[in-house]
């Protein structure tokens, strides 16, 4: 992945199913001053929680369902994200279940770290792989 532009720091995108939002709200306060040290980018409701809820700024795209986890896979394709974290809700169906798969894909793909829990997004935020260059 290129190394982002002196000064600008590295991206995590954020998702987080409805199911799972209430946990993605209570993980970024705990990890607020951590994550304050990215530049983050959120599909819409997710994104707009963390502002309001959690005082984090957070570029936004489009809810899920609309295209938001697809411009989130092409940033990631792209070399623009450092790591994903995606609380996903595994009991509940989606109709976008393609999109989700794509940003799981691509992460696989062009080895970004992925979260897709509480447990591992804690995990993530601990590690010194964020602040490692690529």
């Amino acid at each position: 992945m290129p190394e982002p532009a002196a000064g600008v720091p590295a991206t995590i995108a954020l998702i987080a199913h409805d199911g799972r939002k209430v946990d993605m709200v209570a993980f970024a306060t705990y990890n607020r001053e951590r994550l304050g040290h990215f530049h983050l980018v959120a599909t819409s409701t997710t994104g707009e929680l963390l502002q309001d809820k959690v005082g984090l700024e957070v570029t936004r795209v489009l809810s899920g369902p609309k295209g938001g986890d697809t411009q989130i896979a092409a940033m990631v394709a792209e070399g623009k994200v450092r790591a994903v974290i995606f609380l996903v809700d595994p009991l509940t169906p989606h109709p976008h279940e393609p999109d989700i798969q794509a940003i799981l894909r691509v992460c696989n793909v062009h080895n970004i770290p992925l979260a897709t829990n509480v447990a591992s997004a804690d995990l993530l935020m601990t590690s010194s792989l964020l602040d490692r260059p690529s």
